[in-house]
């Protein structure tokens, strides 16, 4: 089934390249949930801002760049945190989701909420120099509890923090994750659907793919479809 509203969940090193190559591929009916002004330092990384823009929430001030270049494109803004008080509203309003966050909790909320929708989303994490991307399609595929099970204990947040992400491959991944709502957008099936894509660029550039498998018991339900599936008769 093809899906007509994307929603981008964060304006910044992942949300800003993703939201670009989006409208650089035709996508005309985006949705942009943040609720950060844009500040100095996000100038160097997210490239779609400009100094004038510094103070201005981050959704207005992109809507505003990519209208000004994509005007075909329509965009729809929250200035919000995205929270369990509006989470299940704002996906219900879309088709597909790009995890463009870096915190850990938005991005268990995010798969949480879009579990529960059946509103299939993907993933992107970013630690330094390495990168990440997994598309879930709810009831189908492994999401992201059967991976990680747990958000980090506070300890590894603050260790990830101090680590702080290179834009380069933040911009990579941003890609990464537009590409794969593109690809549901015309009804094609997202590369990385049950596959989570890792980008290493401490060395020489490095891509490994690797199937994830639902976890039993975990609450998306996919393992159990899985099952079912295979016990059906004929096969």
């Amino acid at each position: 089934m093809a899906t007509d509203r994307i929603l981008i969940v964060g304006v910044g090193g992942l949300g800003v390249p993703a939201l670009w190559a989006l409208a650089r591929a035709g996508a005309r009916w985006l949705t942009i949930v943040d609720p950060d002004p844009v500040e100095l330092s996000n100038l160097a990384r997210q490239v779609i801002f400009r100094t004038r823009d510094i103070g201005m929430p981050k959704v207005e001030a992109a809507a505003g760049s990519l209208g000004e270049r994509f005007p075909g494109v329509r965009i729809e803004r929250h200035a919000i945190a995205l929270d369990a008080s509006n989470a299940a509203r704002i996906v219900a309003a879309n088709n597909f989701v790009i995890d463009a966050t870096d915190s850990p909790a938005a991005k268990f909320l995010i798969n949480d909420t879009c579990v529960a929708a059946r509103t299939p989303f993907v993933y992107g994490g970013v630690v330094g120099m390495t990168g990440q991307a997994m598309t879930v399609t709810p009831g189908q595929t492994a999401c992201i509890r059967c991976v990680f099970e747990t958000p980090p204990d506070e300890d590894e947040i603050q260790t990830c923090r101090e680590a702080g992400i290179v834009g380069s491959v933040a911009g990579a991944i941003g890609e990464m994750q537009a590409g794969e709502a593109m690809r549901a957008s015309r009804a094609q099936k997202p590369l990385l659907s049950g596959k989570i894509l890792t980008y290493d660029a401490s060395g020489p550039s490095r891509v490994r793919i690797a199937e994830v498998r639902p976890r039993p018991g975990c609450g998306c339900g996919a393992w159990q479809q899985g099952h079912r599936e295979s016990l059906s008769p004929g096969e």
